[in-house]
């Protein structure tokens, strides 16, 4: 079995038990080979609240490692989910490892102030 069709059956699996409201939010990470992209997501209403990702000009522009723009990724999130007035969600880790840039997200959210 190809290593996309192993992630994409991780990601069913996972999205079977993780689901998104308006209340708590899924966070959704999708991590591309140069670039990371996160949305808090409402399921219910199939409504995207919020995104970020490493190639918003403010974070784009800072030279630093793959992984340092990912927690800035995740801090811009949780700053974007506060002004929203959203202080929980659930964690969707798109099927990839809990590990290296995804964690970094995470990290970076939680200091940011949400909570997962």
């Amino acid at each position: 079995m190809s290593k996309l069709l192993q992630r994409q059956k991780i990601r069913y699996r996972i999205r079977k038990k993780v689901a998104g409201t308006a209340v708590k939010p899924r966070l959704a990470v999708f991590r591309s080979n140069a670039d990371i992209y996160v949305q808090l997501i409402d399921d219910d209403n199939a409504v995207t609240l919020a995104s970020a990702s490493s190639r918003d000009k403010d974070i784009a522009a800072q030279k630093s490692t793959k992984s340092d723009k990912a927690k800035l990724v995740g801090e811009a999130l949780a700053k974007k989910a506060a002004s929203l007035g959203i202080t929980t969600c659930v964690f969707d880790r798109g099927g990839n490892l809990y590990h290296g840039r995804v964690k970094a997200v995470a990290e970076g959210a939680r200091e940011g102030g949400l909570q997962f």
